[in-house]
């Protein structure tokens, strides 16, 4: 038998799934095997998952107690309910934000757009957490936009801004949105405007058109930024620590109190493996009913 090289195409592909398996699946695995490890005083704080035992034979001892925790305490999965509902109110938010501005700049003079998209992008050059602290001074009891009330008279004292829910999806939204609108940007403006021509002169009015035309062809770019938006705000902690209110348990927030309060590193691992399942699963479904649907065509 003939050994034959691997094909281009072999090779080609092999990269990313080497990719994905080095930087996705083995962090995985391993996350994985803590969550089914007990919880211990020492450095790592879990006991091993294989042992030794006085018969000096290999056991392998799993504990699904903290998978078992997670569905009896209330408290973690409001924590995962709280998370998806602010996760998919901030993914609407920047939607209805972002559908807008995307339109426009995909339907501006080619010679502007590549201001306008620097403008989108132009928050990212500046930190992370720097910008959420920039909303922490501008959202303070003595804050610039509790000055700025105060001086014109329009409150007799300052408004609480700081640790609400408010303040929460606004610091989301904020940082989240050029997710949202480059993805309905790089959709828009390969829309051919032939075709709203097309459905101009059959008498379709520009709301007409737009719900006929545009929307039904945009719906991938809506997908994509939605999923953008509301993936990482699910386990977003940054900014409900800094912006939201004590009521702010957002699953991120647990995370970190697993890991670095209780140091319960099996509990913290439980609680990331659910949650990935959570996200990873319902996305793996809908590309697979979207590639059955495209196979039917």
């Amino acid at each position: 038998m003939r050994w034959r090289a691997p094909s281009s195409r072999a090779l080609v592909l092999a990269l990313p799934f080497l990719w994905l398996g080095l930087f996705f699946l083995a962090p995985f695995l391993i996350v994985a095997k803590i969550a089914v490890s007990e919880a211990a005083l020492g450095i790592p704080p879990y006991a091993p998952v294989a042992r030794w035992t006085d018969q000096g034979a290999l056991a392998l001892v799993l504990n699904l107690e903290n998978f078992t925790l997670l569905i009896e305490d209330s408290f973690y999965l409001d924590a995962y309910l709280r998370s998806v509902r602010v996760a998919g109110i901030s993914a609407l938010i920047c939607l209805l934000l972002g559908y807008p501005m995307a339109y426009a700049i995909a339907r501006a003079p080619e010679a502007r757009r590549n201001v306008l998209l620097l403008l989108v992008i132009l928050p990212f050059w500046t930190s992370f957490l720097l910008r959420i602290m920039a909303w922490i001074g501008l959202l303070a009891d003595n804050g610039v936009i509790n000055n700025i009330l105060l001086a014109l008279g329009i409150v007799s004292e300052p408004v609480r801004l700081l640790y609400t829910d408010a303040a929460l999806y606004l610091g989301i939204v904020y940082c989240y949105l050029p997710f949202m609108v480059l993805p309905l940007y790089a959709n828009l403006v390969k829309l051919d405007p032939v075709l709203l021509e097309a459905a101009s002169d059959l008498g379709a009015r520009p709301w007409r058109a737009f719900l006929a035309v545009t929307l039904p062809l945009s719906l991938p770019g809506i997908l994509a930024g939605t999923m953008l938006v509301f993936i990482p705000a699910v386990g977003e902690f940054v900014i409900p620590e800094l912006l939201g209110g004590p009521d702010a348990q957002l699953i991120g927030r647990v995370l970190w109190t697993e890991f670095f309060t209780n140091r319960d590193w099996p509990m913290a691992s439980a609680l990331a493996v659910v949650l990935l399942l959570l996200l990873v699963l319902p996305i793996a479904w809908f590309q697979h009913l979207q590639g059955r649907a495209t196979e039917g065509r």
